[in-house]
């Protein structure tokens, strides 16, 4: 998943001849295949224009790259704007609730990567934005772990439907009207697992679990590494410091807190490898 030797040219930046052939190039009308055509044609040729190798290309293929996200970003926003502006000229903002959210962050140079799928702050992380007229305060910030698995039994919970009690999550309406409120209880630990291996993009599978504080992260499918950080004192995880004196009980403490999650989400896959795990 690095720029430099995971970048794919058609895929992940659209700029080879062959793009036609891709997935998302067949689903354009043919006014949206002209406009695509007339911008990337252009682009596809820039590499061996300008005799781009080695670093000069990998310069140009994160440049290409940021390019693309930061346009995706603006077009994005441009038409959340203009469907947030005719919910208030219609009249319907105050009878409805827009709820922005995202499956995963994403890195963009942050390690040397691009894409996603890893454990670490910039893809586990994601955007939640909540706006519900009347009922969350504008401005209003939850600082607690919430998960995907919420969204549905938290839209549920606002539609006043009941929730089933085999549904995975917990609604976070209640952290929405109260955020101080240290009677709304509420998770302190997250589990992640990621299992794709080796396609896309070669990233190992692992399986973690993340507090407030700490991260405890297991990679395996050949890779076999604890990974543990401090948040609070490595925020941008550079140091790993599992193994390391002083931290045994607290990879203890979260491994045990890990198998309990595994039990919970009842991961079968996670808990044979965690129990296969020698140290």
């Amino acid at each position: 998943m690095t720029i430099d030797k995971t970048m794919r040219m058609k895929e992940d930046l659209k700029v080879l001849p062959n793009y036609e052939k891709g997935f998302l190039f067949r689903r354009f009308n043919p006014e949206q295949k002209k406009v695509f055509k007339a911008y990337y044609d252009r682009i596809a040729q820039e590499p061996e224009a300008k005799h781009l190798t080695g670093k000069a290309l990998v310069e140009w293929k994160f440049q290409r790259y940021l390019k693309d996200y930061y346009a995706t970003a603006n077009g994005l926003d441009r038409n959340i704007g203009k469907l947030l502006d005719y919910l208030d000229t219609s009249g319907l903002a105050k009878n409805t609730i827009v709820i922005y959210a995202s499956d995963q962050g994403f890195y963009l140079g942050e390690h040397g990567w691009f894409d996603k799928r890893f454990i670490y702050e910039e893809s586990m992380k994601t955007p939640l934005l909540v706006r519900y007229p009347g009922v969350v305060k504008p401005g209003t910030k939850v600082d607690e772990l919430v998960l995907n698995i919420d969204w549905a039994p938290t839209v549920l919970d606002m539609a006043g439907a009941k929730i089933p009690t085999d549904m995975q999550g917990q609604s976070f309406l209640p952290l929405l009207k109260a955020p101080q409120s240290a009677k709304v209880p509420w998770r302190k630990e997250v589990y992640y697992h990621y299992y794709e291996f080796p396609q896309p993009h070669h990233v190992y599978p692992h399986f973690g679990i993340r507090t407030n504080r700490y991260k405890l992260a297991y990679f395996y499918g050949g890779a076999d590494s604890w990974e543990l950080f401090d948040l609070q004192k490595d925020p941008q995880e550079m140091a790993n410091i599992y193994g390391k004196p002083g931290t045994e009980k607290i990879a203890t403490d979260l491994k045990a807190m890990l198998k309990k999650l595994m039990e919970e989400y009842k991961d079968e896959e996670a808990l044979k490898t965690l129990a296969s795990v020698r140290r």
